[in-house]
């Protein structure tokens, strides 16, 4: 799934293209697509785009009308700018999103079965999805509740919760996990000040990072895969780059956690659920 860095660049390059620019007409290609009925994305027509922005995972597009666009690509949606628009309907396409006065459109479609990528039109004042949305990952009150909170669930488990904190996802608490070299079964009861601190840190650190490495992307967001920019998630198997133990995967139905056995467990393998107890 992309999270935080993938669509904050992603958000930079369609501000970039669609600013000032006025949605002349929208495509509807799959019955999914679509979350909301009321206000019709009519209400867009004609509109100029004030700015393109993000808000966790989403894409939030701010119209003068004082509407918004929302568009979430979920697990395996993605977004192609298309100049000139094309009028061919790729498999999984929900949506084609047409700017006339730059003959250009976006794209919205999703590879695979799940079909839960999709897009918003909200009324002035309606939140939708964003009001049960936790803080970003940069902010006061998300370092205030890693300082502070007695929280007993996994920090992997933790960081995934939307409602705790906005943005990341499987890959990057991976990443910032073997960064900060601590378990992906810690809870933050577990931890001390210090540890804390360093949790934090690893966050910032690796979305920074990951920012900086996704503003090097150029057009949409198509890529059938978007690991390449990570450090260990999607990499059991191969050496771990600071310490060269090949890392391991803890396996579940729909996903995986893939972690340094000595950088980060100090050598013990964890088991995952369907073994539901720990090696020595």
């Amino acid at each position: 799934m992309p999270e935080l860095p993938q669509m904050q660049a992603l958000s930079e390059r369609l501000d970039a293209v669609f600013a000032g620019q006025a949605l002349s007409r929208y495509e509807p290609l799959g019955f999914h697509g679509l979350k909301t009925a009321v206000p019709p994305p009519e209400v867009l027509i004609g509109a100029p785009v004030d700015h393109v922005g993000r808000r966790a995972k989403y894409l939030v597009f701010e119209f003068p009308n004082e509407h918004r666009m929302l568009i979430h690509l979920s697990n395996a949606g993605r977004l192609d700018i298309e100049s000139p628009p094309k009028k061919t309907k790729p498999k999984g396409s929900a949506v084609r999103l047409v700017w006339g006065d730059i003959d250009t459109a976006l794209l919205l479609r999703e590879h695979g079965t799940e079909r839960k990528a999709g897009w918003w039109v909200l009324a002035p004042g309606d939140d939708g999805p964003l009001g049960r949305l936790g803080p970003e990952p940069d902010s006061r009150q998300f370092a205030e509740f890693v300082r502070t909170a007695k929280d007993n669930r996994r920090i992997h488990t933790l960081l995934r919760d939307q409602t705790t904190v906005a943005g990341i996802g499987r890959g990057y608490s991976d990443d910032l996990l073997h960064r900060a070299h601590m378990s992906p079964y810690a809870t933050l009861t577990s931890l001390d000040a210090e540890a804390r601190e360093r949790l934090l840190a690893a966050i910032q650190a690796v979305l920074a990072d990951g920012l900086e490495r996704e503003r090097r992307r150029t057009g949409g967001l198509s890529e059938n895969k978007l690991g390449e920019h990570f450090t260990v998630h999607g990499k059991a198997g191969l050496p771990c780059p600071e310490c060269g133990t090949d890392l391991a995967r803890i396996s579940y139905e729909s996903h995986e956690v893939v972690y340094c056995p000595k950088c980060q467990t100090n050598g013990k393998v964890l088991a995952d659920r369907r073994i539901s107890r720990l090696l020595k």
